[in-house]
């Protein structure tokens, strides 16, 4: 898949999705994908984001990651969204990001992307799915194409059995708690891989 250009974008506050999103980007640049990272813009104010030593940390930790635009989704073949659930559903700063596409969607250039998601909680039964749906359901209006794992790679069982999408569950100390490496690569490299029978067929 030398000519598919993934994006994968993400929104972390302390560091999950931020890491699902490089081995998102490893998997797909082992396709031979040409991968851009790109972070969500944070939202929060700086009073938030000093009130907790991890989310502060990672701010700081990733100033250099490019942010997230309209641009970036055009220029796509594919993308990987990776986010943490918020009550269920999407953070409001990944949401926004969503929204603010609007002009792309009604000038059809979202049509035919083809996307997958990832997610984190701090408990198992934290919302992961819901908020990946939640992700489809955008796509789903889009016109995008969602590539979801399913069970075609046994490494999903070994991440928690999610046929959704990648979701991980970490712990006090923010490490994750599932052997989630190989599912991320695995999604990934199929993401790249179903964008390339999509641009082959547009292509005719």
């Amino acid at each position: 898949m030398s000519n598919m250009k993934l994006a994968v974008i993400y929104y972390s506050s302390t560091g999950t999705n931020y890491q699902l999103a490089q081995w998102a980007a490893e998997g797909a640049s082992a396709a031979g994908a040409e991968v851009k990272i790109l972070k969500v813009q944070e939202l929060a104010p700086e009073s938030a984001i000093a009130s907790n030593p991890a989310w502060k940390a990672h701010v700081e930790k990733t100033g250099d990651v490019p942010v997230a635009t309209p641009d970036d989704l055009e220029w796509a073949d594919a993308i990987i969204f990776s986010a943490p659930t918020r009550f269920g559903n999407v953070p409001s700063q990944f949401k926004q990001f969503l929204d603010i596409n609007g002009g792309l969607w009604a000038q059809g250039k979202l049509a035919n992307k083809v996307v997958s998601a990832m997610s984190s909680a701090s408990n198992p039964h934290g919302g992961q799915e819901a908020t990946i749906l939640s992700i489809y359901t955008t796509m789903y209006h889009w016109g995008a194409i969602v590539a979801a794992p399913g069970y075609t790679d046994p490494v999903t069982f070994a991440a928690g059995g999610n046929p959704y999408g990648t979701s991980v569950t970490v712990d006090q100390e923010g490490n994750l708690k599932e052997d989630v490496k190989d599912a991320v690569i695995h999604q990934a490299k199929r993401t790249v891989t179903v964008a390339g029978w999509v641009k082959e067929g547009q292509q005719g």
